[in-house]
């Protein structure tokens, strides 16, 4: 073989190693050589004038294109003429797919040639010289292993800390205190603002539909979110669990979607409180502000300024800087009160009902249409986000595998049959067309006359506000602290007080602007944001349900070598193979390497939803298709979406029995993922505008500072530098080898003949 051929083979073996080494262990364990090492040939057959074990002397390149040149020259050249880098690079990349492990092919199979270790020693040289010119393919052409290593960044997975999965905290929690705290989180500000202004600009009676349909998609969606609640033994919110299981980029967007929800729910439900304090003055609060100041006909801004809602942040933003807190009993407290003042509402209303109300007369029970509907289920969707309050107390639960579940599952049921008997009691009070949507539940008692009923009720939406605005205010800051900790987010809102440890810059920063957007934001502005937000993030940890499913998990440590659980996942197929019942039938898919067909079917999964969505929602109105059009594209997208759904279920999934995985996968979060899509593209354009500008800034955000910054690339680099500091010692280590065979008698270097 030609030494110019082995240098060139040897360098791109170590491209691949560096690529392999950059991209952490197993990066490209699943490659093969595609070309093999050749026997040497005679020096006769190859036309170089080698004779004996006597190398040639390589040719200078240093004032050769290198471009032109081989890679011998590869360093020469480019230090003449470094302005051809960025087109000598992308050559070496899309070499490294196929030529990985040729450096170890060669080591194998040397011989005792004085050729073949000069090359190897060369090689070696040029694989130094190579690694240090590496960080200077960015300002290149993109390569395609400079964008499967942007691609890996993007992906890269958090790694829990030893510390972070134990917990000091006692576990004494029961599934009644579980399910009152899910239950606490979720009764606020759909019951005392959503009912209202569901049923006066969305839905009217059929309310009741959108909270029965939104609590089946909440239902769907709180059962793949027990599944992380339970895998991950630690406080966690939805932003830690996507970290964990999905990716960076995904994690960083999840935490920036529940960055401005919590900002919009905490200023909303400081206006709910407002809104019904002013009910119990007879609305002299509005008046005399509106007298004072004046009414704003702006859009998306209130018609007065609500300096109350703005002061009771700020009252309760100063008792969790303090170190404040809200113990478990405390939450308790309050659900009871407010499920007590929950069946008061019931009964008392079905004592006052006027069945008239939903007569034609009054408009029907269904004066918007299906759309309606849907439309209030949508925005209702918020009213049962609170069951990721459970997740912040699993750790002190007896029994997470069990408990976890069955207080999601029952207090999204309690929740939800609460919110349908409150809409159908509040539609058959009074008329929907007539209701006052800041304030319904109280309106609709107070135009019956009852006067007291309405305190009651306002009693019981006080209790429901300060839990859910406490717990808000305690876990943004810390949400956000935990961003900035991983270098995702700016290191000034990541210090804590060392006394008792408040994140005091996070707090009182994301504080003053839930208190300024409270001040200024009209709340029926506020409820349009709501639901966009949540579902998109519910369902990104929905879709991360199946491709975890379908991942090879780790051992867990609770399970010895010895156990009958480890030894039957021991002898179970890997996860993401193809089912060997299935083989014979699907041999298409039995050369794909495991995951890869997981991976396809599941972005096929999404697509297909999203497009027969679209089909469902906008094919008769805004896309205008024709019958034949209509039909057509409604079959080819469910056919895709099921077909999708079955080469998933053909493959192999994880069963581990220390922990709770959701039923019927991947049919569950595939339903959700469907329902969740068909409800958010019935939402209006302006909150999908919002959502989108939200999340612009987030990725200028993240890519200007959080890729860099990341916690976990600052990790990967002394691996790099390791690998790199190896490959200069691998130099040395050759050279005197190489020296002492031209040392030796009888040995002597000859030029090389023309």
């Amino acid at each position: 073989m030609d030494c110019l051929m082995l240098d060139h083979m040897v360098l791109a073996a170590g491209l691949v190693l560096l690529s392999a080494a950059y991209h952490g262990p197993g990066a490209a364990q699943h490659r093969q050589p595609s070309v093999l090492l050749p026997e040497a040939e005679p020096a006769e057959a190859t036309g170089g004038a080698h004779h004996g074990d006597v190398a040639a002397a390589p040719p200078d390149y240093t004032a050769a294109d290198p471009a032109e040149c081989g890679w011998h020259g590869f360093p020469g050249a480019l230090d003449a003429h470094p302005e051809h880098l960025p087109q000598c690079l992308p050559h070496a990349a899309d070499e490294l797919p196929d030529l990985a492990g040729l450096l170890h092919l060669a080591a194998d199979r040397r011989r005792n040639t004085f050729w073949i270790k000069t090359s190897l020693s060369s090689g070696c040289q040029q694989l130094t010289w190579c690694s240090s010119q590496l960080p200077t393919m960015a300002w290149g052409i993109p390569s395609t292993a400079s964008l499967a290593r942007f691609c890996q960044k993007l992906n890269r997975l958090k790694t829990l800390e030893e510390p972070t999965m134990e917990t000091s905290l006692r576990r004494n929690l029961t599934t009644l205190d579980l399910t009152l705290q899910g239950v606490g989180g979720m009764v606020g500000l759909g019951l005392y603002i959503l009912t209202g202004t569901v049923a006066k600009w969305m839905a009217g009676p059929g309310v009741l539909v959108s909270f029965s349909v939104a609590a089946v998609a909440s239902l769907l969606t709180a059962l793949c979110y027990a599944e992380f609640v339970v895998h991950v033994p630690c406080r966690g919110s939805s932003y830690l669990f996507t970290y964990v299981f999905t990716g960076e980029l995904w994690a960083f967007l999840v935490g920036w979607i529940v960055l401005i929800q919590c900002l919009i729910g905490g200023a909303a439900m400081a206006r709910v409180w407002s809104s019904y304090l002013d009910v119990i003055f007879s609305h002299r609060i509005r008046s005399f502000t509106e007298a004072h100041v004046g009414i704003w006909q702006v859009p998306f801004l209130a018609q007065y300024p609500d300096f109350l809602a703005a002061a009771i942040i700020l009252l309760f933003l100063a008792f969790v800087s303090c170190g404040g807190r809200v113990s478990s009993w405390v939450n308790n407290i309050f659900s009871t009160i407010s499920l007590v003042v929950i069946l008061f509402i019931i009964i008392l209303g079905f004592v006052l009902a006027r069945p008239h109300n939903w007569s034609a007369e009054e408009g029907g029970f269904a004066p918007f249409g299906f759309s309606g509907i849907m439309t209030g289920a949508a925005t209702c969707f918020y009213a049962f986000a609170g069951f990721g309050d459970i997740a912040a107390s699993s750790v002190e639960v007896r029994n997470p595998k069990r408990t976890v579940p069955m207080a999601l599952a029952i207090s999204v049921g309690v929740v939800a049959g609460a919110y349908i008997l409150v809409s159908t009691v509040l539609t058959l009070l009074v008329p929907w067309h007539s209701l006052d949507p800041d304030s319904a539940l109280a309106d609709a008692f107070l135009q019956q006359g009852h006067s007291w009923a309405a305190f009651i009720v306002v009693a019981g939406a006080i209790c429901a506000v300060i839990t859910l605005l406490l717990n808000i205010l305690l876990f943004l800051p810390r949400m956000v602290c935990a961003m900035s900790a991983d270098g995702l987010f700016f290191q000034v809102f990541a210090p804590k007080h060392p006394r008792n440890q408040v994140p005091v810059v996070s707090t009182l920063v994301f504080g003053f602007l839930m208190a300024f957007l409270a001040l200024l934001l009209d709340l029926q502005a506020l409820v349009r944001f709501l639901s966009i937000g949540i579902m998109l993030e519910l369902t990104v940890l929905t879709t991360s349900i199946i491709a975890l499913r379908f991942r090879e998990s780790p051992p867990s440590s609770s399970q010895s070598s010895g156990s009958p659980v480890g030894t039957e996942q021991a002898s179970a197929p890997e996860p993401g193979q193809l089912r060997p019942a299935l083989r014979p039938y699907l041999r298409f898919l039995s050369g794909c390497r495991p995951g890869a067909a997981v991976a396809w079917a599941l972005g096929v999964l999404v697509a297909s939803a999203v497009t027969l969505d679209c089909v469902l929602v906008f094919g008769d109105t805004a896309l205008h298709l024709p019958p034949g059009g209509y039909t057509l594209l409604l079959l080819l997208s469910s056919a895709t979406f099921l077909l999708s759904l079955l080469i998933l279920g053909a493959h192999q999934q994880q069963r581990r029995q220390d922990t709770f995985q959701v039923p019927m996968v991947p049919l569950t979060p595939a339903l959700s993922i469907l329902l969740n899509i068909f409800l958010m593209l019935h939402l209006s354009y302006v909150a999908w505008l919002g959502l989108s500008i939200w999340l612009l800034i987030g990725l200028v955000v993240y890519f200007g500072y959080g890729i860099r910054h990341s916690k976990e690339n600052q990790q990967e680099r002394p691996r790099l530098m390791a690998t790199h500091s190896n490959l200069e010692e691998m130099v040395p280590a050759l050279q005197p080898s190489s020296q002492a065979l031209a040392q030796e008698p009888g040995r002597r270097e000859e030029p090389t003949s023309p």
